[in-house]
């Protein structure tokens, strides 16, 4: 009964979409004032009907209701309880679902604290969310139901979750991808919005800006803790692997990064309004393509959910539809957007469209580079090509490294114009700083970087050197006034930097070694002692396990690592579980192979320096940019419910500006 009633509670989901897409477009079309505020009230009964079916989801994993043909695909009774919880959206199906629900917590965010927006602007924007859950629910509903059972014989027990998913990883990283992903679609409703009003100023890009820094920043976690997820669980210490659906999520997060750079721009000096509106639409339109290749079964990862080629269409529809209607108002109205902003050629104006050209290139080489082996598989009829690392790496790198000494002039540019005398000297000092550092780090390292390697640890320093010397100047100039916006953006700046050092160091001086080794034999690899002790059996609640035992001895320091091969119970599924020594200067990681003849072992040994430095720079810009939100002059954007204030229900349409 419980699964039934969930079902039925997405059903009305999806109707309190149709009407709130209806009463925000149609009424503020018509200007009704009543039906615009409805809006609000439909997406509040959204969010609440799509809890209570995912609720009901959960509670079926939970309590193993194998009858419910998605609980019997990818749980087993010897699940433990927090991978039964995750598992809700370890598949396609309950994937979605939890989709559909951030979704709606994104919806009632805007209907919560975007009180201060004329009520035309807001209820249209509510009205596109609508539109667009309407799609993603009725994607769930006529294609991929959850709630399906199977009857009149369900199975006693069920398949079980993938190995792979069994991982702390899978409870963090899809929800925070997701949420970064779907937030996108508030700048977009924020973008169609103002081109349907033809309020085409600064306004909405200041009112876009807060939002946009939000999903961004949990673009930027999702990102990592995926990347991060990848290092520990695959057994092959690998971060990135140019993989199409690790593709799929970082084209949103290039779009949505040159899009915050083009929303300060447009919001300080009004500058390049119409690009900033095609940006919004275009980051959003990714995560529908990031949707498209990970659901539509076009290709085969260990990321993508294996899907049929039905739904695969209907998302492709989906995806014509809204991109293709959002591209069409654009060309039609975006014209009125074009503004003549006058600023000289050393100016943030000309360094932020810099970044941004730079990061709309980056994206096109990675989207050519994903979509590609793609299309000739489709035109070839069959045949295959693939592009790896090597070729991203070939063309996506040198971009990154331009944009990274461009990031290092920003902080000293100003609007308009910029003295060249002085911009020069500061510009020179700081070079010779961050020169002197890299001589430093590199003598301390001990180890000959190559040319790459130290452009990298140079540009690293760069932006380091950079925005500490603008922080100090700021300072000088009476930092207790230093706005949190500006904060914000120097730490981002500084995690990327320090994610750029990591990148840098880990690939220039990571140690990676297979091995043969007999129990009581010792291996010295990069000043780090490996003495393999034997392999002993383990078990766990729904596997058993041969554990590796090693003695590692580094620089006097002592410790055991015990990595694993494990056999699931209810699939015999085998998987490698490494063991790794984390530090903030180097990992150690073993991983154990296959058993050879004689007792002997083959081992996977990598010592990592400066891996975590890659996640650590990915934490300090998510932090960044959530920082930059707490801005006043976004609070103030932002309307705080209270008994008997009049909020949303309470302006007359068209009222109000942002402070």
């Amino acid at each position: 009964m419980i699964p039934e009633l969930g079902h039925l509670a997405v059903i009305l989901a999806l109707a309190l979409s149709g009407a709130g897409a209806a009463l925000g477009l149609v009424g503020a079309g018509l200007g009704r004032s009543a039906w615009m505020r409805a809006a609000a009230s439909a997406v509040w009964g959204q969010l609440l009907f799509m809890a209570l079916g995912f609720a009901a989801l959960v509670y079926a994993f939970l309590v193993d209701d194998f009858s419910v043909a998605y609980v019997a695909q990818n749980s087993n009774s010897l699940l433990p309880w927090q991978y039964k919880i995750s598992a809700v959206w370890g598949a396609h199906e309950g994937s979605l679902l939890l989709w559909t629900l951030i979704m709606g917590l994104w919806m009632a965010a805007v209907a919560a604290c975007s009180g201060r927006l004329p009520l035309g602007f807001l209820a249209r924007s509510l009205g596109v969310l609508c539109l667009l859950n309407g799609g993603f629910l009725s994607f769930l509903l006529l294609t991929s139901n959850p709630f399906e059972r199977l009857l009149p014989l369900p199975p006693a027990d069920g398949a079980d979750l993938n190995p792979l998913l069994q991982d702390f990883g899978l409870i963090v990283h899809p929800p925070m991808l997701y949420a970064g992903y779907v937030g996108l679609a508030v700048p977009f409703a924020f973008a169609v919005a103002a081109l349907l009003s033809r309020q085409l100023d600064s306004a909405w890009a200041r009112w876009s800006r807060p939002w946009t820094n939000v999903a961004w920043a949990f673009l930027t976690l999702g990102i990592a803790l995926g990347s991060w997820w990848a290092y520990y669980e695959l057994g092959w210490g690998g971060w990135w692997f140019w993989d199409p659906v690790e593709n799929a999520s970082f084209m949103p997060w290039l779009a949505a990064t040159a899009l915050l750079h083009s929303l300060a721009a447009s919001e300080k000096r009004g500058a390049f309004k119409s690009w900033t509106l095609l940006l919004a639409l275009t980051a959003f339109s990714l995560s529908l393509l990031g949707a498209f290749i990970v659901r539509s079964g076009v290709l085969t990862s260990v990321h993508a959910f294996a899907v049929d080629p039905t739904r695969g269409l209907f998302i492709l529809a989906f995806l014509a539809l809204v991109v293709g209607g959002a591209l069409a108002l654009f060309g039609v109205r975006g014209g009125a957007a074009w503004s003549a902003v006058r600023h000289g050629l050393f100016s943030r104006e000309t360094f932020l469209l810099l970044n941004n050209l730079l990061l709309v290139v980056a994206l096109a080489v990675v989207l050519l580079g994903t979509l590609y082996p793609l299309a000739y598989e489709a035109a070839t009829g069959g045949d295959k090509i693939s592009i790896g690392p090597p070729w991203f790496n070939r063309f996506f790198t040198p971009l990154m490294l331009v944009a990274a000494a461009a990031l290092g002039v920003g902080p000293f540019v100003g609007w308009k114009r910029s003295n060249l005398r002085r911009l020069g000297r500061r510009l020179l000092a700081c070079f010779a700083v961050s020169a002197g550092l890299a001589l430093l780090v590199g003598l301390l390292l001990g180890e000959s970087l190559s040319l790459g390697g130290a452009g990298a640890l140079l540009l690293g320093l760069w932006i380091v050197a950079t925005q500490g010397a603008d922080l100090l100047r700021r300072r000088r100039l009476g930092g207790a006034s230093t706005p949190l916006a500006y904060w914000g953006m120097s730490l981002a700046h500084l995690g990327f930097a320090v994610s750029l050092l990591g990148v840098a160091l880990t690939h220039e001086l990571s140690v990676e070694k297979d091995v043969r080794l007999a129990p009581g034999e010792t291996f010295v690899q990069a000043g780090v002692s490996f003495r393999f002790e034997g392999v002993v059996e383990a078990s766990g609640p729904n596997y058993r396990a041969q554990r590796g035992l090693f003695e590692v001895d580094d620089g006097g320091r002592h410790l055991q690592l015990a990595p694993e091969k494990r056999r699931y119970l209810a699939g015999g599924s085998v998987m490698t579980e490494a063991a790794i020594d984390p530090g903030l200067f180097k990992d150690i990681y073993v991983s154990l192979g296959e058993s050879l003849d004689g007792g002997d072992w083959a081992v996977r040994i990598h010592i990592k320096p400066f891996v975590r430095w890659i996640w650590l720079g990915a934490l300090l810009m998510a932090f960044g940019g959530t920082l930059a939100v707490a801005d006043r002059r976004y609070r103030r954007l932002a309307l705080r419910f209270a008994p008997g204030r009049r909020g949303l229900a309470g302006r007359p349409a068209g009222a109000g500006t942002a402070a």
